[in-house]
């Protein structure tokens, strides 16, 4: 049987890689470590360093900006954001890790609990899929939902939350003379901060003078499309999505958000993260089946 060419390889410590042909492109933590899952290193097509970084370049009480990270800072006003509370979101079972030709799709769920009370909060389903394009590049598409326990859940109204994104410091704009450029052509935090767009991206030069970025879109079918954006010249974006108001999840109609980040070559190309946001607007949902295969529990399809 051919190996497939995209590939998900459970590793020790709590992590799993996901390769292309061989090699990595992302990887996936969620050991107890640490407050809450995150995806690092994405890696870049050109310099084959990471496009994202743990931490702030400058600051040591942003040790919480972990790469490619969930979290929300008001969750029923228990705050999921910071590392300085006993709030934790930890990775429940993992229900399907799905090779391809195309793609490689991991499936896990993941617990919310506030530390103090042993029933959590909510419950979040997370199918993240590794995509190659030409020229060595990455598409990591994200779906997640959010379930409450209770009949109902409030995201209180903030800009922090539900995925965030800390880029290199070498194509941050501060620390290393990157550019952050909205879907609208706006330039820059004083242009961009709080303003809707489909999409957002940060570009810049890397060690070894390679140019490349990472380009993050809004699905059209969140709430709120076209997302506000919490950005800032010191290296990171982040979909805002209750950044003007609080935002309630049922049981009945759970909280589902799905992004892309397009991992590139070069400085951006308007008009191809245009033709990107497009394709990725008639991408279908995941969802989980059970016993596709022999040996399998759970398998991934996209609906439809």
């Amino acid at each position: 049987m051919a190996i497939p060419r995209c590939t998900l390889i459970p590793l020790p410590e709590h992590q799993v890689s996901f390769q292309v042909d061989g090699s990595e492109r992302l990887r996936w933590h969620f050991g107890p470590r640490y407050p809450r899952p995150f995806f690092y290193p994405l890696v870049g097509p050109l310099s084959g360093l990471s496009l994202t970084r743990m931490g702030h370049p400058g600051a040591p009480d942003h040790d919480h900006h972990r790469s490619i990270w969930f979290a929300h800072e008001k969750v029923s006003g228990v705050n999921f954001w910071s590392d300085k509370t006993t709030a934790r979101v930890r990775q429940k079972q993992w229900l399907a890790y799905q090779d391809g030709e195309d793609e490689a799709v991991m499936a896990v769920r993941l617990g919310w609990n506030d530390g103090h009370d042993p029933k959590e909060l909510l419950e979040q389903e997370v199918f993240a899929a590794i995509i190659p394009v030409p020229d060595g590049e990455t598409l990591l598409e994200i779906q997640t939902t959010f379930r409450p326990v209770a009949e109902q859940l409030e995201f209180g109204k903030t800009n922090f939350g539900f995925l965030a994104v800390r880029v290199a410091k070498a194509i941050s704009a501060f620390f290393g003379g990157g550019t952050l450029t909205n879907s609208a052509g706006a330039v820059g935090e004083p242009n961009i901060f709080g303003k809707p767009a489909a999409w957002m991206d940060y570009s810049g030069e890397q060690p070894g003078k390679h140019k490349e970025g990472i380009t993050y879109f809004d699905h059209p079918s969140n709430p709120g499309h076209p997302t506000v954006w919490h950005v800032r010249e010191d290296g990171w974006m982040g979909a805002s999505s209750c950044f003007a108001a609080p935002r309630t999840t049922t049981k009945k109609e759970p909280l589902t958000l799905r992004y892309l980040l397009h991992a590139h070559r070069g400085p951006l190309d308007a008009k191809r993260a245009d033709e990107v946001f497009k394709a990725f607007s008639r991408r279908s949902e995941f969802e989980l089946v059970k016993a596709p295969a022999k040996h399998t529990a759970f398998g991934v399809k996209r609906k439809g």
